[in-house]
């Protein structure tokens, strides 16, 4: 993760995109990509919408992923560490029947 991420902040520094992502910016954007994500799959069922776009709904994950780890590195979460606590809280909140 820590290298792959080091290849987002460089391609964002070569192109000096960093004026352009503020913490408001980069959360709109989240927001934009995920809307742009469910349009492939509008109107489809999701065996239709994978089987036509498979190659378009991956490249919006990969935008919304980018944006969010731009984001948590901006505002310093730490991704692992977040995502584990909230695992923690969903098994709480929703354990597994016996």
């Amino acid at each position: 993760m820590k290298q792959l991420l080091a290849e987002i902040l460089e391609v964002n520094e070569t192109r000096q995109w960093r004026s352009f992502h503020t913490p408001k910016d980069l959360a709109i954007s989240i927001s934009l990509e995920a809307s742009e994500l469910l349009e492939h799959f509008q109107w489809r069922t999701s065996e239709i919408a994978l089987r036509e776009r498979r190659m378009q709904i991956g490249s919006e994950v990969a935008d919304v992923i980018i944006y969010t780890l731009l984001l948590a590195h901006d505002l310093e979460i730490d991704i692992e560490s977040e995502v584990r606590q909230k695992l923690e809280v969903v098994k709480k909140r929703h354990p597994v029947a016996d």
